[in-house]
C-alpha cells in the first residue's frame, strides 16, 4: 500500500467501456522526510488512480497498485493499475502524529 495526497482529478470523456462511471484522481505518493521524521514530503512521481470512496483534493489516501488494484476494483477484469482503498484519518509514528485529517 502507498500513502498519497490527492492533487486533482483526471477527466476522460472517451475511455475503455469497463471504466465508464469511474472517477479518476491524480495522486502523489508521500514519503517520510528523512531530515524531519515528523512530516511527509511529496514524492517525485504522480499516479492516476480510480476512486469509489469519494476522496477529494488535498486528502491523504491509501492506494494499491498492480494485481492488488485489480482485486480491489469492482470488476476484476477492469483495466486498472491503481485504486484508492482508504481515506486516511491520521498517521502516527511512535508517539508523534505526523498527519491528521482536517
Amino acid at each position: 500500500m502507498i500513502l498519497a495526497k490527492v492533487e486533482g482529478a483526471v477527466v476522460a470523456t472517451k475511455k475503455n467501456t469497463k471504466m465508464t462511471g469511474h472517477k479518476f484522481l491524480l495522486v502523489r505518493p508521500l514519503v517520510i522526510d528523512a531530515t524531519n521524521a515528523t512530516g511527509f514530503k511529496p514524492g517525485t512521481s504522480t499516479i492516476v488512480a480510480t476512486d469509489s470512496l469519494g476522496a477529494g483534493e488535498g486528502e491523504v489516501v491509501l492506494i494499491v497498485q498492480g494485481s492488488s488494484a485489480r482485486l480491489a476494483a469492482t470488476d476484476k477484469d477492469s483495466p486498472v493499475d491503481a485504486v484508492v482503498i482508504g481515506i486516511v484519518d491520521t498517521v502516527d509514528i511512535g508517539k508523534s502524529i505526523i498527519y491528521k485529517a482536517q
